[in-house]
């Protein structure tokens, strides 16, 4: 007999198989990422549509099949309307749902991701639109926290001498490099070229050797870029989306009338944090390629 279990999940992404069903991807909290068919889905009328629906939450029935399990029956928790809204906000959403899909391990519990990626989207289907990308970059280094891969932000990641931004000084400046993992000081970047054996290089499960071929549209692999060089502004920016509660929201950017120099900022600091995730992550973030669209500058 097919063994049948019940999980609570949120929908991370769907594509068509065979002529009406739909294979969904779901972050569950008791089993981690599962695979399942949902027949019959691409039916006008099909009672499992809408809730096989990217970012739905459903409590779901679900058998297992030889090579995939099958889900029977959901029941809608609750969903983020608000996010199809406009295309900001929806990429930056399916943004944050790559970087999970990154992450998320299969038949194990994924509670608090769960719950992190949850309050990601209420966020981002809360925000006014000056505020988006504001809390898609913190949204971006929260899911690096809870990966284990943060970037350091306190002390030069290659000689491990604390580093603090001083806002007195116009002309401060610090590298921020993903190949050595966060920042490196300006000492550092004229001793040596930061793709050399000799720089410090991350550790840990996401640790890669190569740069993904892919994530090249954005420039120079970061292996062989030199670190990008960021301000004290910059710096306690990113300092203080590491440091923050989960629970809190970054300011805004500013009121109706945002600055573009404003969100230069921004653009760059989500920017830098793609880059850091592309490489320790070994993957594009497809849904990134839209954000330049979304929020554009004359020039960073």
């Amino acid at each position: 007999m097919s063994r049948s279990y019940k999980v609570t999940g949120i929908n991370l992404k769907g594509m068509p198989m065979g002529e009406t069903d739909r294979l969904v991807t779901i972050l569950t909290i008791e089993q981690g990422l599962v695979r399942v068919i949902v027949p019959g889905a691409r039916k006008h009328k099909s009672r499992l549509g809408g809730r096989s629906s990217q970012f739905v939450v459903n409590e779901l029935f679900i058998v297992q099949g030889k090579s995939l399990d099958k889900l029977v029956q959901a029941e809608t928790i609750r969903s983020f309307p608000g996010l199809s809204a406009d295309l900001a906000r929806l990429t930056a959403s399916q943004y944050l749902a790559e970087l999970v899909l990154c992450q998320a391990l299969s038949e194990q519990p994924q509670e608090e991701l769960f719950a992190l990626l949850v309050e990601q989207l209420q966020r981002l289907e809360q925000a006014h639109g000056n505020d988006i990308l504001a809390v898609l970059t913190q949204g971006i280094m929260q899911l690096l926290i809870a990966a284990g891969v943060a970037p350091e932000l306190d002390r030069c990641s290659v000689s491990q001498i604390d580093i603090a931004p001083d806002p007195t000084q116009s002309d401060w400046q610090v590298g921020f490099s993903p190949v050595s993992g966060g920042l490196v000081s300006l000492a550092q970047m004229s001793q040596r070229p930061m793709g050399s054996p000799r720089a410090r290089m991350p550790v840990g499960r996401y640790a890669r050797n190569s740069y993904p071929a892919a994530g090249r549209g954005l420039g120079r692999s970061p292996r062989s870029a030199p670190p990008t060089l960021i301000t004290a502004q910059e710096l306690s920016l990113l300092q203080q989306l590491s440091d923050s509660p989960v629970e809190s929201l970054m300011p805004p950017l500013a009121p109706t009338g945002e600055e573009p120099s404003t969100r230069a900022t921004w653009l760059k600091l989500e920017r830098l944090l793609r880059q850091y995730a592309e490489y320790h992550f070994d993957r594009p973030i497809r849904s990134a390629t839209l954000i330049d669209a979304c929020f554009p500058v004359a020039a960073l």
